[in-house]
């Protein structure tokens, strides 16, 4: 009772200050509610683990500048600035916007070893890194485009 009340005050004190908010804390739903809010094939992909046919991806060719974001919770994952063309028929950036929206995961299925991404702040799933990319990091995160929101920069006007 007393540690659940400490964390209680805990986070209440950290919302009130700032230093806790609606991107630093897991999002957690029940299965009914992603479904709910996730299109058939997004829910497939996003938290069934699924994977869309290569080559047929909205973002496979995608050479606009910006971010994109998990499709499921809207957390920034990846830059136009680290994306490049692997031949593989997916989206793949060589590195994340920030580490700490990325959880890598041990995967198993399918008869391979693989190291699975996951958004970190819902869980859902995005693709694959494997270390065959280019420098500066030699890292090919591979992602489905169904897992991404893309947000375009927006142009400064010239003075």
């Amino acid at each position: 009772m007393k540690t659940r009340l400490f964390f209680i005050l805990l986070t209440t004190s950290l919302l009130s200050y700032g230093q806790l908010t609606d991107s630093t804390m897991k999002k957690e739903k029940t299965d009914r509610q992603w479904q709910n809010e996730l299109s058939v094939e997004e829910y497939r992909v996003l938290r069934q683990c699924g994977t869309e046919p290569a080559f047929s991806g909205k973002y496979y060719k995608h050479k606009d500048k910006g971010t994109y974001h998990c499709a499921a919770c809207g957390e920034l994952l990846f830059s136009s600035e680290t994306k490049f063309d692997s031949g593989s028929g997916w989206p793949s950036f060589y590195a994340p916007a920030d580490k700490k929206n990325i959880k890598e995961v041990l995967d198993t299925r399918h008869g391979m070893t693989r190291t699975e991404i996951k958004c970190a702040h819902c869980g859902s799933h995005l693709g694959h890194v494997f270390p065959d990319g280019p420098k500066p990091s030699g890292m090919r995160f591979c992602v489905n485009s169904v897992s991404l929101e893309f947000e375009k920069d927006e142009v400064q006007p010239e003075e």
